[in-house]
């Protein structure tokens, strides 16, 4: 009996789980690495579940410093450092200058100024964690959503550099900025409704807090574009790292607002 080919989106989907992350292979169906980058967030959503629960275990129970690395290293293991290696290399190419940009980004060697940004990254990641403290869990979940939305308008919006690069496939076979977002509008909306089920009243501020991450989102790939005059697969990794840092940072003040806003007794007038 022959068994129907599964479709090609679940394919993609399946590629995706296997490029994006150092998760075990999907037995069936045979991956497919076309358009894996609008289930990129997806992805993100399942490295971001296990971090997210770990941050909700040791709450309390390890002191915070502690804590945070533990979340930060479990991050990078779960995607195997794939776009901070991105990041990296991007920085290093914006301090090359614009003659030896690409090749500085091709460079296997990690420069200063490489070196910085993963620990200015890691930082600015920490002091969000820090700041939100047992509200982190679900912002660490939509920082991870929007951090792969990042890369789409990077994609539909700026020329590839590289035509001969490991990640032109993504602009080969792509369909269009409104088509490859609507896995992530689906997961956006779904992301919405769980997050103002959530009880209390800081559900409001929480979802404002979350959905603040399409700043980033937006502000990072173009204005990366704009500096290198296009994007690769490096800065692809870079629109991921930095608006997951900034999304975290973000929603840190904003919840810290909330948080101010509710602590202030209402006095009647008069």
């Amino acid at each position: 009996m022959i068994r129907p080919s599964a479709p090609p989106w679940l394919r993609d989907l399946a590629g995706a789980w296997i490029f994006y992350s150092v998760l075990p292979a999907w037995p069936r169906p045979r991956p497919r690495f076309t358009r894996i980058a609008r289930f990129a967030p997806w992805i993100g959503l399942v490295l971001a579940l296990p971090q997210a629960l770990l941050w909700a275990l040791l709450q309390g129970r390890v002191p915070q410093l502690a804590q945070v690395a533990l979340v930060l290293a479990a991050g990078l293991l779960l995607s195997g450092g794939l776009h901070m290696d991105g990041a990296m290399d991007t920085a290093d190419g914006l301090a090359a200058g614009e003659q030896r940009r690409l090749e500085a980004m091709a460079d296997s060697r990690v420069g200063a100024m490489g070196a910085q940004t993963l620990a200015v990254l890691l930082l600015l990641r920490a002091a969000g964690l820090a700041a939100l403290g047992p509200m982190a869990p679900p912002l660490l979940i939509w920082a991870a959503v929007w951090a792969r939305i990042a890369p789409l308008p990077a994609m539909g919006l700026f020329p590839y550099l590289r035509p001969q690069g490991t990640a032109a496939f993504h602009r080969r076979h792509w369909s269009g900025l409104a088509r490859e977002l609507r896995p992530s509008v689906l997961l956006l909306l779904a992301l919405a409704a769980a997050t103002l089920a959530g009880p209390g009243p800081m559900g409001p501020w929480l979802l404002l807090a979350a959905s603040a991450g399409v700043v980033p989102a937006l502000a990072v790939p173009v204005w990366l574009g704009r500096r290198l005059g296009g994007h690769s697969g490096d800065s692809y990794g870079a629109c991921v790292e930095w608006t997951d840092a900034a999304a975290l940072l973000i929603g840190a003040v904003v919840m810290g607002v909330g948080g101010a806003w509710l602590a202030v007794p209402v006095v009647p007038a008069g």
